[in-house]
């Protein structure tokens, strides 16, 4: 069984081993990459967890008596100018994690969301989390689509769209 809770400093170590092992995961050939778009990919870097710590909507997946985390999800309010959302940046599963490991971290930021009076949860629906959007009723709208700037756009992950693009 599998506990969803907020994470903490004494996290960090796991949520970094995590992050590595799902990226290795998406992409075998990841250690290969330049440095810059290692880091890039990366998304535990102190900084980054301090401040989803405190967003109250990121949380860990841990199974009972299971060292290490099944995954994590990284989530934040935006104020839109007229109402705000919470908006779903990434989420971590560990290679062996449980099937209802990303389907229980999106309803875990679904009722913190609910909880602080946020009525939109955006999110990019990616494979593993498809069951989970179906679970919570989503609507799809669109896909996230991430243009990176400089040399990033060369090396970075997903299906390039369009042209030649790119900018100077």
């Amino acid at each position: 069984m599998l506990r969803y809770r907020t994470f903490n400093e004494a996290d960090f170590e796991a949520l970094r081993q995590l992050d590595l092992a799902a990226q290795h995961a998406a992409d075998p050939g990841f250690d290969a990459l330049p440095e810059r778009e290692r880091a890039g990919r990366l998304s535990t870097s102190h900084a980054a967890l301090k401040f989803y710590e405190r967003s109250e909507h990121s949380f860990v997946a841990q199974g009972e008596g299971m060292t290490g985390l099944a995954g994590a999800i990284f989530a934040q309010h935006v104020w839109q100018g007229d109402r705000p959302i919470v908006l779903v940046r990434t989420v971590l599963l560990s290679p062996g994690a449980p099937e209802e490991t990303a389907a229980g971290l999106l309803h875990a930021v679904v009722k913190s969301a609910y909880d602080s009076a946020v009525y939109e949860v955006h999110f990019p629906v990616t494979p593993a989390l498809e069951g989970a959007a179906d679970q919570e009723e989503a609507h799809l709208v669109g896909g996230y689509g991430v243009c990176h700037l400089g040399t990033r756009a060369a090396t970075a992950p997903g299906t390039r769209l369009g042209g030649a693009g790119g900018a100077a």
